[in-house]
């Protein structure tokens, strides 16, 4: 999953593709360098983010959709607005990827009436608060509950798990610390059968690790990518996509020879 931020606040490439035809120079490149799903966003999420209206969300994200509507991967749009959720499935996009893991009013009407795919995520707090305190007594226990809750409870409204994927939420109201246990034992969350999205890329647990600035870490974040594959992601959200597809390609030659 490459990612296109069409914002000009996002922690990595903000404002170096917020203009629609920059957006969409960018997506095309990312599908040549291997990119299966396209991630449209037009609000940053990362800590400390300031809250985008609705119509400016709109207004930066669906020219984009638009523009790539030809495309012959699927477009997801990253989103927890039910407004943006409509016009982007509307526009072209076929998947919703939610931080807010459909909770918020009307957002799982809207998915449920449609035939997209859709990825839950696990956060503790608001982009605004979230990296402040944040405290767990298990994170395991307590993202894998949530997560199986969220599953349970759109299945109910009558969407089929097959169109459901999850993600741990990395950096989303988490410690360096927490974070590594989920990676760690990322396959912990096979057990509810769907597939699970990772999403490290380019991440600050990933620069306190390596002391590396964020322009400075597609090493770590393929490594960190790999690392998840291995543990029973079946999708990576990522920034540098020819390398992490390059890294790929390797993994999966050698499993391919060791089965």
């Amino acid at each position: 999953m490459g990612i296109v931020n069409v914002t000009p606040d996002s922690f990595s490439d903000g404002g170096r593709h917020a203009s629609t035809l920059g957006a969409i120079d960018h997506a095309q490149r990312l599908i040549e360098e291997g990119a299966d799903i396209l991630d449209i966003g037009g609000e940053s999420t990362r800590p400390g983010a300031a809250y985008v209206s609705e119509q400016d969300e709109l207004d930066r994200v669906l020219p984009v959709i638009e523009g790539l509507r030809n495309i012959a991967i699927p477009i997801s749009i990253d989103t927890y607005k039910p407004a943006v959720m409509r016009a982007a499935l509307s526009a072209g996009a076929s998947m919703v990827n939610d931080v807010n893991a459909l909770q918020t009013d009307g957002a799982l009407d809207v998915v449920a009436k449609r035939d997209a795919g859709i990825c839950l995520m696990h956060k503790q707090g608001t982009p605004a608060t979230m990296q402040q305190r944040p405290i767990y007594r298990d994170v395991l226990e307590e993202v894998g509950t949530f997560l199986h809750e969220r599953i349970a409870a759109i299945e109910a409204a009558g969407v089929a798990r097959g169109r459901i994927a999850i993600d741990p939420g990395f950096g989303f109201g988490k410690t360096v610390e927490h974070n590594l246990e989920l990676l760690r034992h990322l396959d912990s969350l096979k057990t509810l059968g769907v597939p699970i999205l990772a999403g490290l890329s380019r991440k600050s647990m990933l620069g306190a690790i390596t002391g590396r600035d964020v322009g400075d870490r597609v090493a770590a974040s393929v490594t960190a990518a790999m690392l998840a594959v291995q543990r029973g992601a079946a999708i990576v959200r990522v920034h540098d996509v020819r390398e992490t597809v390059d890294a790929l390609k390797i993994l999966n030659a050698v499993n391919k020879e060791m089965r």
